[in-house]
């Protein structure tokens, strides 16, 4: 009975965080990366990847006055949604159009502009991949699912986009993005499918790369697991964007700039991301190089982080019944020592 009573009441924060949230942006594992975040009032917190402000809102919530929070976002769209949603909150609000790796260079710069006090926060969230936002408008070309030029940028001041992978990659280099990004099995013969298709005339739109990838991938492939363009789309979206080196950069870097006690929750939504994050997060723990044979430590390495979570936070299914997108997220944490 006790489990079903927890269940019930995550399910009416994830309702609840649906209503709230502008946009058709539904946060992912909210109660739990707010719990984790462990906010204090006064505090200075970053949301690295705003989107549609639902994490941010919920931060908020818990910031008095004096407390800030600095959200980062390479949308321009999103940032000025965000910052709509956010203004009934009486917390300081900090907006930054930029990319969550430039953490470093951002405090910097906000120190310089009198704008906080120190380059050091108190916590941080980073909500990986594309969001319901960028997903919901098909104009950006993010979904297999609707119509719209071959874009993927979700910094839209880039001039470097989804169709420029799909037409100017050759054959083996479309091949390896999509089997290393997108852990695609059939990633050779799309690429194969792929480069044919554009001699013939520029592949320009989603759709035009749905049907490819269909016709590359044997019917009966097609008919189990997710849609047949799914992975493909995310390899590509990932190429465009860079997002697995800025991601390595930026947990090493918020990582740095804890303060003491100060915690980072990253949610994932992929292996690729989530293998960096834990990789990152258990070297940092556990920084030793000395053989295990070793009877005392003498490399002198210092674990500066400690692991919150071993395994992964994961979303409830009460959780994923009301946001369906929520399905693969996971989350890491980890708190400065």
């Amino acid at each position: 009975m006790e489990v079903k009573k927890k269940e019930a009441e995550k399910l009416q924060v994830a309702e609840e965080v649906l209503k709230k949230t502008g946009f058709r942006h539904t946060t992912v594992l909210p109660e739990e990366a707010i719990v984790n975040l462990n906010i204090r009032p006064e505090g200075t917190y970053v949301d690295g990847t705003l989107g549609g402000g639902g994490h941010s809102a919920l931060i908020c919530e818990k910031l008095g006055r004096n407390g800030t929070l600095i959200g980062i976002d390479r949308d321009n769209a999103a940032l000025e949604a965000a910052e709509k949603r956010l203004e009934g909150y009486n917390c300081n609000k900090i907006f930054v159009h930029g990319n969550y790796s430039e953490i470093k260079a951002i405090l910097s710069k906000l120190v310089k502009e009198g704008r906080i006090g120190k380059d050091k926060i108190d916590g941080a969230i980073l909500d990986l991949g594309v969001s319901s936002f960028q997903l919901d408008r098909p104009e950006r070309g993010f979904s297999y699912m609707r119509e719209a030029p071959l874009d993927m940028r979700m910094d839209q001041d880039g001039s470097f986009t989804a169709y420029d992978v799909v037409n100017t990659y050759d054959e083996y280099d479309l091949s390896e993005v999509i089997k290393t990004y997108g852990e695609e099995a059939w990633a050779k013969r799309i690429a194969k499918f792929i480069v044919k298709k554009r001699q013939e005339a520029p592949i320009e739109t989603t759709t035009q790369l749905v049907d490819v990838i269909k016709a590359a991938i044997p019917a009966r492939s097609r008919r189990e697991g997710p849609h047949p363009a799914k992975r493909t789309f995310q390899a590509i979206r990932i190429e465009v964007n860079q997002e697995l080196s800025h991601l390595a950069k930026a947990v090493e870097d918020f990582c740095d700039v804890l303060e003491h006690n100060g915690r980072l929750c990253v949610i994932s939504f992929h292996s690729l991301e989530d293998r960096i994050v834990k990789n990152i997060f258990s070297k940092r723990a556990n920084p030793c190089t000395c053989p295990p044979e070793f009877p005392i430590c003498v490399c002198g390495k210092v674990a500066d982080v400690r692991k919150i979570s071993g395994k992964p936070i994961i979303p409830t299914k009460g959780e994923v019944e009301v946001n369906p997108r929520s399905r693969s997220a996971k989350m890491r944490v980890c708190e400065k020592i």
